[in-house]
């Protein structure tokens, strides 16, 4: 691959790691690039996993690629909610589990698939009157939040070590599997949070095939060394 087909338009594929936020992979491979960028799409700094950039005139087709659906692993803790619905905020209340039996835990998740009308959280990127809801919640501001239709075409629990109940998803643009977990711990007559999420798929495009950012910095400054030394007249 040679610098100049970054400018031209590139589709890329990183591995987000585990408490950057989405900014922070957009502006450090701006940074090595020195080319247009625009994503795909963010994901929470306390996920990880699939993040798809767009280079030069590859941005066009961000949009595209956003609107396809998504898969997602994870896991939730039952017991207990907090006002983010997952780990960026403490835990607020606790809930018995007692009465919980793998079976309901089976059962429950299949009321979920198919389109909802859910409500984001607090603490998210949605707006109400030009600010965002999580700089209303942080501040204490009262506002209303709006549900949104949202498709969740699969949703597969993958193994039960009570308090903790790991999944898997495939879900469509828009959809918040933070409130996922805390509607599925109400549906319960609990609380639940989410505790890990790691996105695997968005369509066609699978972590398999992702870039760690680590890796992509040495080869881009390798093909930038190459360049530099003389490489780029035979271009």
């Amino acid at each position: 691959m040679k610098l100049k087909e970054f400018d031209e338009g590139k589709v890329l594929l990183f591995d987000k790691p585990y408490r950057w936020t989405s900014n922070d992979l957009v502006k450090k491979v701006k940074f090595l690039l020195r080319a247009k960028i625009g994503h795909c799409g963010t994901l929470d700094p306390l996920a990880s996993g699939l993040l798809i950039l767009c280079t030069g005139k590859a941005t066009k087709q961000c949009g595209l690629i956003q609107g396809q659906y998504k898969e997602y692993t994870g896991s939730l803790t039952l017991g207990a909610t907090t006002p983010s619905f997952d780990m960026e905020t403490p835990v607020d209340q606790h809930f018995e589990t007692g009465h919980i039996t793998e079976a309901m835990v089976h059962e429950t998740c299949k009321q979920f698939i198919g389109e909802l009308d859910q409500a984001p959280p607090a603490f998210s990127a949605k707006k109400h009157e030009g600010k965002r809801y999580y700089e209303l919640a942080r501040s204490g501001e009262a506002f209303q939040i709006r549900t949104s239709k949202v498709m969740l075409y699969e949703f597969e629990i993958t193994s039960i070590q009570f308090p903790v109940v790991d999944f898997r998803i495939k879900c469509g643009k828009g959809f918040y599997v933070r409130s996922l977990a805390n509607d599925f711990g109400k549906a319960l007559d609990s609380g639940a949070f989410l505790s890990a999420l790691r996105r695997t798929k968005i369509g066609d495009y699978t972590i398999a095939d992702a870039w760690q950012i680590d890796p992509f910095t040495e080869y881009i400054k390798k093909i930038k060394k190459e360049y530099y030394a003389g490489s780029h007249r035979s271009e």
